[in-house]
């Protein structure tokens, strides 16, 4: 396993003895009972077992191994497991179990709970809550209280947001065991569908994947000028694709390419930024976006292919704002690449790939052509990268690789886990309590049924629920609570639920609580707020897509194929004029009045096509075009270039001082 992925095990204990075989059993037995599932196994033992009954075995481990692996605090002692932490595992394998032993029973007394099913309902609630608390914070908590409360007491409610109160009985049994809630959409999707994708990727990681991504990006981008963060932005993205967490992202890579970026030149929160926006992008990166986006595809009850397809150019354009605004800081600052002595040889690099692109290859064969199920090609790929794993020569003399896999995965889906637990408590509230037609008719009618309105107050309403939050909890809170909303004025839902989880995603780096931004500050010690607010500006394109998405069907490639191109077409030469205009830099440095006038030609280009408003929309991307063209050719002509004796050159940039001097320059 790489090097670095041993950053994230920091808040685990590390057990031994019998303790530390017992927690490698429970781990290792969570993605082995997801693949015997997954792949059918019950049926061909001539098996019945209810999706439930797996979904509470599966939850029986979770919470079993959060308390045997995760300490109470940070100043606990991750060499031991106190009596209450047994107690609590204990219990945890018992709540989930009992789903897992009774639920046709359950099911055929669902309205007439016992004292003990209600206990356990109690103790499951309990533990779910705990172990939010050890593994994601406080704020997920007092998430899951703030529901549970209002479920109890909406009757006390005051104005247009009130209900009618749930008892304590009636609500702790439907939360516990009805197939709405805790066994609901979010666990199911994670133990059936999510699962494979982990596994996968940690099988890839176990067999040197991560090193060999950054070593290709180094390869093929350190040489350019600002290549260490152009490497950070493609090994990133690359690992977030199998990843589907911004944050280890960051813990992962950050390690890495920070001190690397910061070496050749970059400031700390720049270089901290650049690495924060280029993990987070990773869970809108097909093919295999994260955890949330399964969970988007079940929501609306489409192949996940389909979401994957729709959020290729918004992920396109992403990037590209954030490759180029690295670039030309790069040119701002006169800084060059790495060195041919830093750099790996890229051919015999290449040829040594293909243990890691041919899972790839075939989890996209299966997915997008074959149009398999999402978690059945997740787990062809995962087992076809375990079987190639052996044709390494340091991994075929031993099987300690392939339980390594297991129980990282299993780890891996611990905090998930729990998270996707509470997330189906709050849906369950949801149900019981109408909470969900109470918030969208108030968001309509707070709109004044105003499409643009009602999107700014849900961009609003989804930052503000992200902070701090994972991805994954915050887009279902999103999905039950706010994309009603959007439906109501008739927004496409895919686009509505790509919306919602942009900005439930952005959270991770707008400050004041940007969790991407700050894990990547805490690494070379920058400041938080500095490294935030640069983090904002590099990831510009994610507060803007999402409303031209949600006018221009376009850009998530629906409609015809000149719509779809010219969409394409302006909006990446729309992306490149904003990158110029918030970084001040062309073929020299521009001063504010000309950037202002970037950000028109810009805004111009990226205004969508879509309904009446299509003509107006021709106008403004051709008066887009012809300022981009004057700008352009005014930059080119009078500081940019000048042709002599027919060879092309670059004049010294001038414009106001850099905050900074790089590092092939001297002090006059």
């Amino acid at each position: 396993m790489d090097e670095a992925f041993h950053t994230e095990l920091a808040k685990f204990r590390s057990l031994r003895g019998l303790l530390g075989f017992w927690e490698k059993i429970l781990l290792t037995a969570i993605p082995v009972t997801g693949v015997f599932f997954v792949s059918d196994g019950p049926f061909y033992l001539g098996l019945a077992i209810l999706r439930e009954q797996y979904l509470g075995l599966f939850l029986a481990l979770i919470l079993g191994g959060v308390f045997l692996s995760v300490p109470p605090s940070g100043r606990a002692d991750r060499h031991r497991v106190p009596w209450y932490d047994l107690l609590f595992s204990f219990l945890g394998i018992t709540v989930g179990l009992y789903a897992a032993l009774f639920f046709p029973e359950i099911m055929r007394r669902m309205g007439d709970p016992d004292a003990l099913r209600l206990v356990l309902g109690v103790i499951a609630i309990f533990l779910i809550l705990e172990a939010l608390r050890r593994t994601v914070g406080w704020i997920l908590v007092g998430v899951g209280v703030f529901f549970l409360l209002y479920a109890r007491f909406a009757h006390f409610v005051p104005g247009g947001f009130g209900g009618t109160g749930v008892a304590w009985d009636r609500l702790t049994n439907y939360l516990y065991t009805d197939v709405n809630s805790l066994f609901g959409l979010p666990l199911a999707v994670t133990a059936t569908i999510v699962l494979p994708y982990i596994f996968f990727g940690q099988a890839l990681f176990t067999i040197g994947a991560g090193q060999y991504l950054t070593d290709l990006a180094v390869g093929v981008f350190g040489r350019f000028r600002g290549g260490p963060a152009k490497v950070a932005v493609v090994a990133s993205s690359l690992f977030g694709t199998i990843s589907g967490s911004a944050v280890a992202n960051v813990a992962v890579d950050g390690p890495i390419t920070i001190p690397l970026m910061m070496r050749t030149g970059y400031r700390a929160p720049l270089a901290a930024a650049v690495e924060a926006v280029a993990s987070t992008g990773g869970q809108i990166m097909p093919p295999v976006m994260g955890a949330a986006a399964f969970i988007m595809a079940e929501f609306l009850a489409i192949p996940y292919r389909e979401v994957a397809v729709a959020a290729i150019l918004p992920a396109i354009l992403y990037y590209v704002a954030l490759f180029a605004q690295v670039d030309l800081e790069a040119g701002k600052a006169g800084l060059r690449g790495l060195s041919r002595q830093e750099l790996p040889a890229l051919f015999p690099l290449l040829g040594k790939g293909w243990v890691f692109f041919v899972p790839l290859s075939i989890l996209v064969y299966v997915l997008f052509i074959q149009n398999s199920d999402a978690g059945d090609a997740g787990m062809l790929a995962a087992l076809a990268t375990l079987a190639l794993g052996f044709l390494k020569k340091e991994l075929r003399s031993h099987l300690r690789w392939v339980l390594e896999t297991l129980v990282s995965t299993g780890r891996t889906l611990l905090e998930l886990g729990v998270t996707v637990a509470l997330a189906g408590l709050v849906v369950g509230v949801v149900q019981v309590s109408g909470l969900g037609f109470i918030l969208s008719h108030g968001l309509v009618s707070l709109a004044g049924g105003n499409i643009l309105a009602l999107l700014l107050l849900t961009a609003v309403v989804s930052m503000i629920l992200g902070m701090g939050m994972p991805t994954t909890a915050v887009y279902i809170l999103l999905a039950v609570l706010v994309a009603p909303a959007l439906a109501q004025l008739g927004i496409d839902p895919l686009a509505a639920h790509l919306f919602i989880f942009y900005f439930g995603l952005v959270s991770m780096i707008t400050p004041p609580i940007c969790l991407a931004a700050y894990t990547a500050a805490a690494i070379v010690q920058a400041d938080s707020m500095r490294t935030g607010l640069e983090a904002t500006r590099l990831g510009i394109v994610a507060y803007i897509v999402p409303f031209l998405f949600v006018f221009s069907p376009a850009l998530l490639l629906k409609g015809s194929a000149v719509d779809v191109s010219l969409a394409a077409v302006t909006a990446v030469a729309g992306t490149v004029l904003l990158a110029v205009a918030l970084t001040g830099y062309l073929f020299r440095q521009i001063a504010w009045p000309k950037r202002v006038f970037f950000s028109l030609a810009a805004l111009g280009l990226l205004f969508p096509h879509v309904g009446p408003g299509i003509l107006f929309s021709w106008v403004t991307n051709a008066a887009g075009l012809v300022l981009a063209g004057a700008l352009l050719g005014s930059e080119a002509w009078g500081g940019g270039f000048r042709f002599r004796h027919g060879t092309v050159v670059s004049l010294p940039a001038s414009g106001p001082a850099l905050d900074h001097d790089p590092p092939d320059r001297k002090k006059p």
